[in-house]
C-alpha cells in the first residue's frame, strides 16, 4: 500500500492526513446535508484532500477509502501546476499570451504592458501580491466590457458583476429571485490569463444563464446565438489548459 492514514495516537485523528511519499498530505473532510454519496478531490493547488460524506457517513469509512485510493491521490498530485515564480525575469500568462517581468527600479510602481514585457517598478520583494491586484483589476475591467457585451446581444439588463477566486468552477449565476435579492454574475479572476476567446465565453455562458437558468436546448441555443466565438474550441481550451491557470501565484 502506498499511503497511510495516521492520527498522534495512532487512531483518526481530528485533522487527519494520509502519508505519500512525497509527504503527509491534509485531509478535509466535510459533511453536506444532500449528499447522498462520498465524494473525494484534491484542491486544484494540492494543499489538501477534500472529501465530502452524508451526514450518516462515517469518518473511519472516508479514511479508509482515501487510503485504498493513495495512487490516485498521488497521480492527480503529479498534475498540479507549479507555482508560478513571480521575480524579475520571469514570465506568467496574460490573456493567453507569456509576458516576461520586467522590473526597472526608475519604472512607475503600477504594472504596464509593452510587447511581450510587464514594466514595474516599486519594492522588486513584493512583486506578486501587487501583479496580482493588477490581475484583478485587469479581469474586472475586460469581464465588465464582456459582459455589457453580451447582455446587449441578450436583451438583457447588465447584472452585477463579482469576481471569483473559485478553485473549481469558472463562473456562476445568481437569479436575483425574491423581493431583495439582485441579479449577480462571479467570473474567476484567474480568466484573464486565459486566450480572450475563453474568458468570453465564460461570460457568454452565465449571460445565457440570466435568461435560463439550467442547461436545456434552450439554454444551449441562446449560447450558440450569444457567443461570437469558437465554443466548442474554447471549451476544449479549458478542458485541457484550466488545471494550469490554478498553479499558485507567487
Amino acid at each position: 500500500m502506498i499511503g497511510w492514514l495516521r492520527g498522534e495516537s495512532g487512531q483518526a485523528a481530528a485533522d487527519p492526513v494520509l502519508d505519500l511519499p512525497a509527504g503527509p498530505l491534509p485531509i478535509a473532510i466535510r459533511r453536506h446535508p444532500r449528499a447522498t454519496r462520498l465524494t473525494m478531490r484534491l484542491a486544484p493547488d494540492g494543499s489538501e484532500l477534500r472529501m465530502t460524506i452524508p451526514r450518516w457517513g462515517r469518518t473511519a469509512d472516508a479514511l479508509a477509502f482515501a487510503r485504498s485510493r493513495a495512487d490516485w491521490v498521488e497521480a492527480q498530485l503529479a498534475r498540479v501546476p507549479p507555482a508560478l515564480e513571480i521575480a524579475p525575469g520571469t514570465a506568467f500568462p496574460y490573456r493567453g499570451c507569456r509576458v516576461v517581468i520586467d522590473w526597472q527600479k526608475s519604472a512607475p510602481r503600477s504594472p504596464l504592458v509593452d510587447g511581450s514585457a510587464l514594466v514595474i517598478g516599486g519594492p522588486p520583494d513584493n512583486l506578486a501580491p501587487r501583479i496580482r491586484r493588477w490581475l484583478e483589476g485587469e479581469a474586472l475591467a475586460h469581464l465588465a466590457d464582456d459582459l455589457a457585451h453580451y447582455c446587449a446581444r441578450a436583451r438583457q439588463a447588465v447584472p452585477d458583476l463579482r469576481l471569483s477566486r473559485a478553485q473549481r468552477r469558472w463562473g456562476s449565476c445568481s437569479s436575483g429571485r425574491g423581493m431583495t435579492a439582485r441579479r449577480c454574475i462571479r467570473i474567476n479572476w484567474r480568466l484573464i490569463m486565459a486566450p480572450d476567446t475563453v474568458r468570453r465565453s465564460v461570460v457568454a455562458h452565465e449571460v445565457a444563464h440570466l435568461a435560463h437558468f439550467d442547461h436545456s436546448p434552450a439554454f444551449y441555443a441562446m449560447l450558440d446565438s450569444l457567443f461570437d466565438g469558437d465554443l466548442a474550441s474554447a471549451d476544449r481550451w479549458l478542458k485541457r489548459e484550466g488545471r494550469g491557470l490554478y498553479a499558485p501565484f507567487g
